[in-house]
């Protein structure tokens, strides 16, 4: 903090007050008002905290402008090409990247922690089939606290250390059982053999009946997918997390908080409804008429995953997986599934057409992960799970940092428009 002040005055009174402005180490200043209450009697209102900066944060920065986004000052695009997930999720619970002894030893321990309790998979005959994969998951992380409470001291660093371990091993083995129970087929056991996302995609189509080959070049897309959604700053569901953390509830409730809000169609979901979109489109010849009505501001219908509330610029995690969206469908092949053959067509209309280019309605993370993920042969009912398992390091990383600064516990204020004081009538006087 610098001696820089912003000063207020109050119309009410003819009194000023000064109040401190903060420099980042990026970004934009901030003014600290956090005295504002004490010193004019007054709240800001801002919903949706567009402007409100509500914690201060050492692990993630974007800048939306000019389509930037860094983990730890690290740019996503070379931490992509450079590392994959488990070092990533080094560096975010860390601060630095791990050396190659580190490494090893960091993915050791995470492989270490990939099973879950075995009562922890009668939970799930509880849950109809039909059950959202996502609500399985949600249940059973907020369950995790009741069978691993040997480390539940929040004010220990050892004990959120071991919980973060325990977090990032077994989302993919609770997420996986969740998809294996939702199609009738049996879980299958981790393997400390393999790479992280080649794990996962082991006991999501492995089956004891056959041998199960991991695609290296699916492993290396889900692997980039994972890293892209670690963390993204004080979005929805790591607001979720610090807010339920700040309380000081145990990290598995705080993450199962996070995991409901993740959940809901404006944040995570957002993939999901891309290729809902897809199926109202229906083909390919349709396109135009669809595009058409997106710019018709009349019209209730929108181009999901199109355009970004932080970035106005082309999402960094977008261009990368653009081209791994290709190289899965070379992989796999474009086959006879229209759906691809729909997203293609219109990615490649939004990128040339005037009106998208001009509103910088780009395709954005979403566009491309639900697209990936479609050919991969991953359900759409599993699509924020996936989200869910890649966003568990951002999650209990920024839950840690939380409980470390000793914020305090979260209290939002409100701007009451409700009745004033008002006495309450006999019963016989109510109408």
């Amino acid at each position: 903090m610098t001696a820089q002040t912003i000063t207020i005055r109050d119309n009410r009174t003819n009194r000023e007050v000064d109040f401190p402005i903060m420099h980042g180490s990026e970004g934009p200043d901030v003014v600290d008002i956090s005295s504002l209450y004490k010193e004019l009697n007054l709240f800001t209102y801002d919903p949706g905290f567009r402007s409100t900066a509500s914690c201060q944060s050492r692990i993630t920065f974007i800048d939306g402008e000019e389509g930037v986004l860094l983990y730890r000052g690290y740019p996503i695009e070379e931490l992509v090409e450079k590392c994959d997930h488990l070092e990533v999720c080094y560096l975010l619970l860390n601060g630095e990247l791990p050396s190659k002894k580190q490494g090893l030893e960091f993915k050791k321990t995470v492989a270490k922690h990939t099973m879950m309790h075995e009562q922890l998979l009668k939970l799930y005959n509880g849950y109809r089939r039909d059950a959202h994969p996502m609500a399985i998951v949600l249940g059973v992380v907020g369950a995790l606290s009741a069978f691993y409470h040997d480390s539940l001291d929040i004010r220990d660093p050892r004990h959120r250390l071991i919980s973060a371990f325990r977090i990032i091993a077994k989302m993919p083995t609770i997420a996986a059982a969740a998809y294996k129970y939702y199609t009738g087929q049996p879980f299958m056991y981790p393997r400390n053999d393999l790479g992280y996302a080649e794990n996962f995609l082991y006991m999501l189509f492995a089956v004891p009946c056959e041998e199960y080959k991991v695609s290296p070049t699916l492993a290396r897309a889900l692997d980039r997918i994972m890293i892209l959604h670690a963390d993204h700053e004080q979005n929805a569901s790591t607001s979720t997390v610090r807010l339920a953390g700040s309380s000081q509830a145990n990290p598995f409730g705080a993450i199962s908080a996070g995991v409901g809000s993740l959940w809901g169609p404006a944040h995570g979901g957002a993939n999901e409804a891309v290729l809902k979109m897809l199926h109202t489109i229906g083909s390919c010849d349709r396109i135009p008429e669809f595009i058409k009505r997106a710019k018709d501001p009349n019209d209730p219908f929108r181009l999901m995953g199109f355009g970004h509330r932080v970035y106005k610029n082309y999402d960094p995690r977008a261009k990368i997986l653009r081209q791994t969206a290709h190289e899965v469908l070379n992989e796999v092949g474009y086959g006879n599934e229209p759906l691809l053959h729909i997203a293609l067509e219109l990615e490649e209309f939004a990128l040339r057409d005037e009106y998208f280019i001009r509103k910088k309605l780009y395709p954005n993370v979403d566009f491309y992960s639900g697209l990936i993920l479609s050919a991969m042969g991953i359900p759409v009912n599993m699509f924020t799970v996936i989200f869910a398992v890649s966003r568990c390091i951002g999650w209990i990383t920024q839950w840690n940092e939380m409980i470390s600064s000793d914020e305090g516990i979260g209290r939002p204020r409100q701007l009451y428009v409700g009745h004033q004081r008002r006495s309450v009538p006999d019963a016989e006087q109510r109408g």
